[in-house]
């Protein structure tokens, strides 16, 4: 038998179909659009080690392979290599999609959800329509110019990014504050490709309260009638940043799963930002998911005070006994480059509660689930050193999801 060895288990190689396309390579960068040195999207940090031996690390890479790998929150995008450009960066709404990042990532399909509300082109406060559209538009006249990453809008598009050996990118945005009093606004980004829509944002808007608010009104009645014509068109509905009577209304008022696509237990680590045991349990009992977080400073718990890969799996062990393993996934809600940095950009904009318990130490970065090209190789690998079946990781890291994309679509 081999002897377990502590040893990064990311692949060496880009995967055989990535031709090495660079974001916007169809124009020339300082002319046809404002050029920023940007962060590294592989080895930017040290690779996280576990302890896994031959047999084990081969085992991780064959789940990796014969399964349908989706994460259900990223921002698959290359932010500048200097955090103080961020918002200057953002502001051009041209962000720009980390493909070579990608290609290492194994995963079948991302939901992206854009970095829309911090694109900030028209106004510095965010969440405006015109923005939402500068963000879509770009990323998506980028994503055809390119074959390796494709727009899936089905879970039929989906199988075919497996069977070819390609990323499929579902278009999402986090809150529903730009379409304002406008219902048909959802109809419009759904003929644009978008495929999930959150409630709010952190902040209260037309559809509901969201996190950060003092106290939390509910689903308003146009919120009742987005639910509706969402389920109408087949668009999935995320209650990530929405209070807890937001959330449990939304869950009873839709006609089909919702999911928590980002977020942890409150039982583990109790800040605002995670969901109660009552808004985990009802979204499961819906037939929905919750996905772990991993944004700095978030998923925190008792026993890995440091954030990292192990704070995130506690909240993960904590859902799966709370709702079982088929309500239960991932959504690290990672970029390439310095997620710190966008948190200090954007601190006045979205202020959240700040938890009563700051004794945890501050972190530059998630060990282990830093960017969207190691997320699930290493939950994967961290599945397979716990002793997790087959199945169940089959199930946790895109199983489960497919299951409530092809409910909800």
């Amino acid at each position: 038998m081999s002897t377990p060895s502590s040893s990064s288990v990311l692949p060496s190689a880009n995967a055989a179909e990535y031709s090495g396309y660079a974001a916007y390579g169809y124009l020339e960068a300082g002319r046809d659009y404002q050029h920023f040195d940007l962060a590294a999207e592989i080895d930017r940090v040290p690779a996280r080690a576990f302890e896994l031996d031959e047999e084990q690390i081969a085992r991780m890479r064959r789940l990796m392979d014969e399964n349908i790998v989706l994460s259900l929150h990223e921002h698959a995008i290359v932010l500048p290599e200097d955090g103080d450009q961020v918002r200057r960066y953002n502001r051009t709404g041209r962000q720009r999609t980390g493909y070579e990042g990608l290609s290492r990532s194994g995963l079948t399909a991302v939901i992206d959800n854009f970095m829309a509300g911090a694109s900030c082109v028209t106004s510095q406060s965010g969440w405006k329509w015109d923005d939402m559209i500068y963000a879509l538009g770009f990323r998506l006249a980028d994503l055809a110019k390119q074959d390796y990453v494709r727009l899936a809008t089905s879970v039929d598009d989906i199988r075919a990014a497996k069977r070819d050996g390609r990323v499929a990118l579902i278009a999402g945005f986090e809150c529903s504050t730009m379409i304002e009093n406008e219902l048909d606004r959802i109809d419009m980004l759904y003929g644009f490709g978008v495929r999930q829509l959150g409630i709010a944002y952190s902040q209260s808007n037309m559809l509901g309260s969201g996190l950060s608010e003092p106290a939390d009104g509910g689903l308003t009645n146009f919120g009742r009638r987005a639910v509706d014509r969402m389920n109408k068109l087949g668009m999935l509905i995320d209650i990530s940043h929405s209070g807890d009577r937001t959330c449990l209304e939304t869950i009873d008022h839709s006609a089909v799963p919702v999911m928590i696509t980002h977020a942890g237990a409150r039982a583990v680590w109790p800040i605002d930002r995670m969901k109660s045991d009552e808004t985990i349990i009802a979204c499961a009992e819906r037939g929905g998911l919750i996905g772990l977080e991993a944004a700095p400073h978030t998923t925190i718990s008792p026993e890995h005070l440091t954030h990292s890969i192990d704070s995130v799996m506690d909240h993960f062990r904590y859902c799966v006994d709370l709702v079982g393993i088929d309500h239960v996934s991932f959504g690290p809600d990672t970029m390439f480059g310095d997620h710190v940095a966008v948190h200090r950009a954007y601190a006045g904009n979205y202020a959240q509660k700040s938890p009563e318990n700051e004794t945890h130490p501050r972190v530059a970065y998630v060990e282990g689930l830093e960017n969207p090209g190691e997320n699930f190789w290493n939950i994967t690998a961290w599945l397979v050193e716990h002793g997790y079946s087959d199945e169940d990781i089959a199930k946790v890291i895109g199983g489960n999801a497919m299951r409530v994309l092809g409910e909800v679509w």
